[in-house]
């Protein structure tokens, strides 16, 4: 996710309007005023927080030691907190009925059960101490930097939403099994970040270079999402959630229109925002609510996507000579 190109326009012979970044660090610049404007960072750790709580609950209620008669419980010395063996779960964490029971994503009891909670429930569920690990590092690296530049409100929803979205798309394409983590969230904020350096693209420098580092990091993101046991689907759907959401979001004034305000008054100052801008504001807005209400009833009429996408499910498992797709 590490980029070395600067983002931002050089400083011309007045100062410039934006400070120069490289593609993973965003800073918040005021648009009233030549000097950079800076949010606290405090949602991001928080979430952070929440997750690695969440986890010990987690581990606290799957009590390997009581449930697994065997004893081959990993990290006995960890007692109540040991991990379910590895060949149950090879991300040291709980069972897979435990995550059930606390609101993992299970397709049968949203549609059936009523329990649509689920679909935000699992966002804050992880399968295991590496999953919570890369995650966790994930989250701070890209989230701290969008919440100092945008501020918490944004880059809360865009995390919430973005996530929910790639629930439902998970919930559509996979019925049979259990599905949790942030990922979709996450892949929300990478998503919203293309979409803002695409809506944005009039104040920065290097643009072909940042946009292909930053298309080189989501595609390899996406590709290990083909493997085996890993909810691809939940990643698409939040990626697609968090780049409607950053061209809605996540929009700035065009370069140059902070210092068009000061021009003399017969002079015609730059608009705050393009044509383009606005074309992309509107488009993702009822793109974004079209996808959501669809997915939404699609979902409680209880139907398979896969039904009307046969070649779907490779977009989250190709199957090769060392491992199935069939499960």
């Amino acid at each position: 996710m590490k980029g070395n190109g600067d983002l931002e326009r050089g400083k011309s012979r007045k100062q410039s309007q934006y400070p120069q970044a490289p593609p993973h660090q965003y800073y918040a610049s005021s648009h009233t005023s030549d000097r950079t404007q800076y949010w606290t960072s405090w949602l991001v750790p928080m979430i952070v927080v929440a997750d690695v709580a969440m986890f010990v609950v987690i581990m606290y209620v799957n009590n390997c030691p009581k449930n697994d008669h065997n004893g081959a419980c990993v990290a006995k010395f960890l007692k109540r907190f040991s991990f379910q063996p590895r060949r149950e779960n090879p991300l040291f964490g709980p069972s897979s009925s435990t995550l059930e029971k606390l609101g993992g994503l299970e397709w049968n009891k949203v549609v059936h059960e009523n329990e649509a909670w689920r679909l935000v429930s699992c966002i804050w569920l992880h399968a295991g101490v590496i999953h919570l690990l890369a995650n966790m590092l994930s989250f701070v690296f890209v989230g701290i930097r969008l919440e100092q530049q945008f501020g918490f409100v944004r880059v809360g929803a865009i995390y919430l939403l973005s996530g929910v979205g790639g629930s439902i798309l998970s919930a559509l394409f996979i019925q049979r099994s259990i599905s949790v983590g942030a990922s979709g969230a996450l892949f929300g904020l990478l998503g919203a970040m293309l979409s803002e350096l695409l809506t944005n693209w009039t104040i920065y420098s290097n643009k072909a270079a940042a946009l292909f580092t930053l298309v080189i990091i989501i595609a390899i993101n996406l590709a290990v999402g083909i493997l085996p046991h890993v909810d691809n689907f939940a990643h698409i759907g939040g990626f697609l959630s968090g780049v409607l959401l950053g061209f809605v979001l996540l929009v700035r004034p065009q370069y140059g229109w902070s210092e068009s305000k000061h021009l003399p008054a017969n002079a015609r100052p730059k608009s705050k925002y393009t044509v383009c801008q606005y074309v992309l504001w509107i488009g993702a807005i009822i793109l974004f609510i079209i996808g959501y209400t669809v997915g939404l009833v699609m979902l409680f009429r209880g139907e398979n996507a896969n039904d009307r996408c046969s070649w779907c499910h490779y977009l989250s498992c190709v199957p090769t000579s060392r491992w199935s797709c069939n499960n």
